[in-house]
């Protein structure tokens, strides 16, 4: 399995049937591997278990064909039955620690945080990296925490102790600014799925991102 974590690649993916334009999720998914896209997580928060799980069996596939990192959001259960390499959890999700428990030491755990404070308790109940946003306003995730701004991003980069990856609302016009206030790693969700080309997509806001980070 993939243990890749954010800081060792610059994409973060995450998964949203009703941004991607109708197509199905393997064509979504396998454009976004074939960019090379190396962490996928997969949120789904309208379908049933059953056909959760059926839709995980098939990315666990098609990551552990490309060498990339499989995240399961908030599922825990179905992580484990498709053996993926982490679950992501929120703040009002299970503890960490209770997470680990039914994990095991090898499974990753990713943890959304929205302030110092959080981000600095993360690494004592056991999280291997923290979300850290949502950096801008999103509609891509229900009952989501207000923006917080470049302020806590700042933080993160000189404090955090945990790989971490910069989230919510991250675009292609905006990703060079959040790599100047040191993020090399950021999510984006309707940037990438909703993209006719999802591959050109791709290399254009990785582009954009490296020329933060050198800015």
């Amino acid at each position: 399995m993939a243990k890749i974590l954010p800081g060792e690649t610059d994409i973060y993916a995450i998964t949203d049937a009703g941004l991607s334009l109708g197509r199905p999720l393997e064509e979504v998914v396998t454009a976004l591997l074939g960019a090379g896209v190396r962490i996928l997580q997969y949120r789904e928060k309208k379908l049933k278990a059953g056909a959760m799980l059926e839709e995980c069996r098939m990315l666990r596939r098609l990551t552990a064909e490309a060498g990339a990192c499989f995240i399961v959001n908030d599922h825990i259960d179905i992580a484990m039955l498709v053996k993926a390499d982490g679950v992501h959890v929120g703040q009002e999700d299970l503890p960490v620690p209770e997470v680990r428990s039914l994990v095991g030491p090898g499974m990753i755990i990713g943890l959304s945080t929205h302030m110092p404070e959080q981000a600095r308790e993360a690494r004592s109940l056991g999280a291997d990296y923290i979300g850290v946003g949502p950096i801008f306003a999103t509609k891509t995730k229900e009952d989501v925490v207000a923006p917080v701004g470049y302020d806590y991003l700042d933080w993160v980069s000189h404090h955090a102790d945990l790989p971490f990856v910069a989230i919510g609302g991250i675009k292609q016009h905006n990703i060079a600014e959040v790599a100047r206030h040191g993020a090399r790693c950021c999510s984006l969700v309707s940037e990438l799925v909703g993209a006719p080309d999802i591959r050109a997509r791709v290399e254009s806001v990785r582009n954009a991102m490296r020329e933060g980070m050198v800015g």
